[in-house]
């Protein structure tokens, strides 16, 4: 006798409606026109320039490929130490600028943070005040610094005013020190943003842990370069993507505070793109040190990123 296998009869899948289906796709729907604009005008123009920095371009982009010759054309300056207004002053302002105002920051920013962590009266009233400069803009704190650091009419002539006529302060317009006065305006600007960035870790804190260092006999200097410090080592690492990326693009506030210094003595790697692509007429060079910013700036944050990922798939 034959047996006859039968098949057990597949559900059906519920069908979705239209309005379920609109409700899954709006989310792409509402981003789409943001990915596009991002994929073109960013990573498009980003090739773009990758392209025209081995042309010969000049004044128009020449889409005829020549090969290294701008980038060539870069470090060939570097060693030979061209006039100031180079590619070679560019880069040492920029080791100069970079190192001094991430530094100081970061030492500015945790210091405030630290004071302001000690319930301090008035704290409602100093964070407003230390993070007041971050919502002004760059040219604005180079436009209000230039006034103040200005020999006629700013700090030194205040005090030669008040009797002091021996004190002179002329670094703006001194080629040797004027890159520090952008330091200056630029620690003024960012310490503060840095400072609540330590402050949100500080608070993040578990405070049984300071206590239990506390009751062990641990001093404040030992809680806080210990234990307190070292648990704040991603908030010091943020902090200097974020820094290390407003030094390298930095570019209106020392055209603002400067005008790119006597003989172009303040000239950051912006300032030298800039000053090559649109009026030297020089779009290849001018692209080669885009290229050479955006690899650093590469540089600093996909070690970052790859960190970060590695760690949320621990």
């Amino acid at each position: 006798m034959s047996s006859i296998a039968t098949r057990e009869p597949v559900p059906a899948r519920p069908a979705v409606s239209f309005r379920a289906r609109l409700q899954d796709a709006l989310p792409r729907i509402v981003l789409a026109p943001s990915f596009a604009i991002t994929l073109v005008f960013v990573y498009g123009f980003i090739l773009w320039t990758v392209y025209l920095s081995f042309t010969n371009s000049k004044t128009f982009p020449s889409y005829d490929l020549t090969g290294a010759r701008a980038y060539q054309r870069l470090w060939r300056w570097t060693f030979e130490n061209d006039p100031p207004s180079s590619w070679y002053t560019s880069i040492v302002n920029m080791g100069i600028f970079g190192f001094l105002y991430i530094f100081i920051c970061l030492a500015l920013g945790l210091l405030l943070a630290i004071l302001l962590d000690q319930k301090i009266r008035g704290e409602g009233i100093l964070r407003p005040i230390f993070l007041y400069p971050m919502a002004l803009s760059f040219i604005v704190t180079g436009v209000a610094w230039k006034w103040f650091l200005d020999p006629g009419l700013g700090l030194e002539q205040t005090l030669h005013q008040f009797g002091w006529t021996s004190f002179h302060f002329d670094w703006i317009k001194n080629k040797d020190f004027v890159i520090y006065t952008v330091v200056i305006a630029g620690v003024w600007q960012a310490s503060g943003f840095i400072m609540a960035m330590f402050l949100a870790g500080l608070r993040g804190i578990d405070s049984e842990i300071m206590k239990a260092a506390q009751i062990d006999g641990a001093s404040p200097l030992q809680l806080y370069r210990r234990i307190i410090i070292p648990l704040l080592r991603p908030v010091f690492l943020s902090a200097f993507i974020v820094l290390a990326h407003m030094a390298i693009k930095s570019y209106d506030l020392v055209v603002a505070l400067t005008s790119g210094g006597p003989g172009g003595s303040a000239w950051l790697p912006s300032n030298f793109m800039y000053e090559y692509t649109f009026k030297r007429n020089e779009m290849a060079v001018g692209s080669a040190s885009a290229v050479i910013m955006l690899m650093t700036i590469s540089a600093i944050i996909v070690p970052y990123l790859y960190s970060e990922l590695k760690e949320k798939a621990r």
